[in-house]
């Protein structure tokens, strides 16, 4: 273990096709002078990849394309592991939810090379869809920026469609009806409940919450579908 300062790395922007990711790269770019971006690679995997590429040092920040950052987080100090991942909570915009979906993240570029995930999956169920089972993979509690998944009705469905999906399965598996309230961690099923009903007050909030619904339905009771298909950002 060693202790680092997190103005110390770089600092990658990572986007794809959020709506509103040049006024946010602005904004990141007066806050953090030294942030690179890597923008368009299709893939979760590839594009974490991409981030490692980017990136001069060992260890760099990770910030998704719909995520602003905390101007306090760059004056953190942090006790790292060799090669691991540190993943903080985010505040989401549209139901106020803060868990990692959305958070800033500090990767180690090995841990980044190493990984199978998502479209590049290793076969292990519990990697189709998450970064998260790695054992590396560290899950802080503070919270340290706030996502906006809704600068578009697309967008907002697309993200609630996702946590949709994935908070009903359990490490990455699909379970049964039967199974579900026994097998499902109960934080997810709480973070389930909010994403169904709450951000109607919100720009496009109405979107993302038809976007988790579907997501379950089509994850609990269509079970022909692939639920892994939801990698896919282009579905």
């Amino acid at each position: 273990m060693k202790s680092i300062d997190i103005a110390d790395l770089d600092c990658v922007f990572l986007t794809y096709d959020e709506p509103n990711r040049e006024e946010t790269w602005v904004k990141i770019k007066n806050m953090v002078p030294w942030a690179r971006r890597v923008a368009g690679v299709k893939g979760s995997d590839a594009a974490h990849k991409a981030a490692a590429d980017a990136s001069t040092t060992d260890r760099f920040v990770l910030i998704d394309g719909d995520n602003i950052p905390d101007a306090k987080f760059f004056n953190l100090t942090l006790t790292v592991d060799e090669v691991c991942v540190y993943r903080w909570r985010a505040r989401n915009h549209v139901n106020g939810l803060m868990y990692g979906n959305g958070g800033l993240s500090v990767w180690s570029k090995e841990f980044v090379y190493a990984m199978r995930t998502n479209e590049a999956s290793d076969g292990a169920t519990e990697n189709d869809v998450e970064f998260c089972f790695y054992p590396n993979y560290y899950a802080m509690h503070d919270c340290y920026s706030t996502t906006y998944p809704n600068g578009s009705a697309f967008q907002a469905w697309r993200a609630g469609f996702r946590e949709g999906v994935k908070m009903c399965l359990n490490k990455g598996a699909r379970t049964t009806l039967q199974e579900f309230k026994d097998r499902v961690h109960h934080r997810n099923l709480d973070h389930l409940t909010i994403w169904h009903n709450v951000g109607r007050d919100v720009d496009n909030g109405i979107w993302a919450m038809a976007g988790a619904r579907m997501g379950t339905y089509m994850t609990m009771i269509t079970p022909q579908w692939d639920y892994c298909t939801v990698q896919d950002f282009a579905e």
